[in-house]
């Protein structure tokens, strides 16, 4: 593993009344411990892991590509400042890596065209062409099997929001190949029980405090969908 170990301190929380800081489980959580080449993320949305997913690439110091801030009339100056109280322990040293979110890439995809307008030769690292000409679930597999050949480690935020059963198959065939090969990490926020089911993945559950780590079929996520397919009229009647 690239990163050991993540350590969480409250009592160098600047507020408890404000989001993420006022999360129960920041508070009764202490320290997560990396011990396989994909750990997942799972929870309720509002439960805090990609809030934290986020805290931990800062505090990697690794860049998080984002839009423009834009004018709200509600701001919480405390929003993005966890990262400041969460302490990191690397194996061997920090490592490069990227974070990746679907609402994102496409601003990505779009720079990426416009440099290769003076160097074509960037398509050659993404499947040959244009991410923009391929179909958004062809290009982001294009954008996966590229990026994550470099040894790092890799954040990705629910990214089967995009991305039809289908491909999320190609994406855990990805991970699967990719951290056999030993040289990358990945830590996930998913609500996704394909890419849960990666082999070797670790599961930490959100949905309660603090954070614990729990096997792929005691993820509500799994048992939902489980339920739904074998009692689905059962289901349908209940609505």
């Amino acid at each position: 593993m690239h990163l050991e170990s993540v350590t969480l301190c409250p009592h160098k929380y600047p507020t408890s009344e404000h989001y993420p800081f006022n999360l129960n489980i920041f508070h009764e959580t202490g320290k997560i411990s990396f011990t396989s080449p994909v750990t997942c993320f799972a929870g309720e949305n509002g439960t805090g892991k990609s809030t934290l997913l986020k805290a931990i690439c800062r505090r990697c110091g690794i860049h998080i590509w984002e839009e423009v801030q834009r004018t709200r009339v509600d701001l919480n100056p405390y929003e993005d400042d966890l990262y400041k109280v969460v302490d990191v322990k690397w194996t061997d040293g920090p490592v490069p890596g990227s974070f990746f979110a679907s609402e994102i890439f496409r601003h990505f995809t779009q720079l990426l065209d416009e440099w290769a307008v003076t160097n074509p030769g960037l398509f050659k690292y993404f499947g040959g062409k244009s991410l923009i000409t391929q179909s958004h679930g062809q290009s982001l597999i294009s954008f996966f099997k590229s990026r994550y050949q470099i040894k790092g480690i890799y954040f990705l935020d629910e990214p089967e929001a995009a991305l039809s059963p289908k491909s999320q198959l190609e994406l855990l065939r990805v991970l699967k190949s990719i951290s056999e090969a030993g040289h990358a990490q990945f830590i996930i926020a998913t609500h996704s029980p394909i890419l849960m089911a990666c082999p070797r993945a670790r599961i930490y559950s959100f949905d309660s405090a603090p954070i614990k780590r729990i096997d792929y079929e005691e993820t509500e996520h799994y048992r939902i969908y489980k339920d739904f397919i074998q009692y689905r009229d059962k289901y349908l009647d209940e609505l």
